[in-house]
């Protein structure tokens, strides 16, 4: 790994190779759309500034140097050489702002989640997973390629306290204290996501669990769980398995 940049704090040295280290992760898990969606990561100790990928590279491509610093209109508040996609940033500016505690945005086009998120249903508590989050799913419905900036009360206000959100017949999205446990949430939902589709697509009666059941499984995808597991338990283990595959990563 390189050594801080001079001019920027250990702090935001961090955050950037943990935010580069998420875009990674989404590539090789699949779940991207060639250039377009976002995860933003808010700087630490500067509340209104915040990290972006820069507009067309692939997920694949980003590093902890090339992500773009902005604030929450989406103007560039540092020297780049990159350009940011700034209406791509409706969404992650709309919950930055109203969630002091959403310091991480992930916001994808995966296939299984925009699958999810066309079903009247949404998400069904059918699976282990599913259960752990299904309590903590926000919806917000589909108003057009985010362009309007006065959706942005909306997205606010559909999410309210949760932490994972279908936007229907678009995409999903999840938010964070961190970016370990925003991850883990995106993994989550898009695992429970493609395990539905997978049970539907046999054509075969779905069986439900006990409510009281489903009920007890939901503190395993609670705030503290996710921090302890996500965060504290998976984060250092998916840091190194990129330090092995492309430790470009954090340069």
């Amino acid at each position: 790994m390189s050594g801080t940049p001079a001019g920027m704090s250990e702090a935001e040295w961090k955050a950037r190779r943990d935010l580069a280290a998420c875009y990674r992760l989404v590539a090789i898990h699949g779940w991207t759309d060639l250039i377009a969606n976002h995860l933003t990561l808010r700087v630490p100790g500067e509340p209104g500034a915040f990290l972006i990928n820069p507009f067309g590279l692939l997920f694949e491509e980003v590093t902890a140097s090339s992500l773009v610093k902005i604030d929450l209109d989406g103007n560039v508040l540092a020297p780049t050489e990159y350009e940011v996609n700034r209406t791509g940033f409706v969404i992650h500016s709309a919950i930055h702002a109203a969630r002091h505690d959403a310091n991480c945005v992930i916001h994808l086009h995966s296939r299984a989640g925009v699958a999810v998120s066309m079903l009247e249903t949404g998400l069904l508590p059918l699976n282990q997973t599913a259960m752990a989050i299904y309590h903590d799913i926000a919806t917000h419905e589909f108003e057009g390629v985010a362009l309007n900036l006065e959706e942005r009360e909306r997205l606010a206000a559909d999410l309210g306290d949760k932490h994972l959100m279908l936007l229907r017949n678009h995409g999903i999205l999840t938010v964070g204290r961190t970016v370990g446990e925003t991850f883990l949430r995106t993994y989550y939902l898009e695992w429970a996501c493609d395990v539905q589709l997978r049970a539907m697509a046999t054509g075969q009666p779905l069986h439900a669990a006990d409510p009281a059941v489903v009920a007890s499984v939901a503190p395993f995808g609670g705030p503290e769980a996710m921090a302890q597991f996500g965060e504290g338990l998976l984060w250092p283990t998916l840091l190194r398995k990129l330090d092995r595959e492309c430790p470009d990563y954090a340069t």
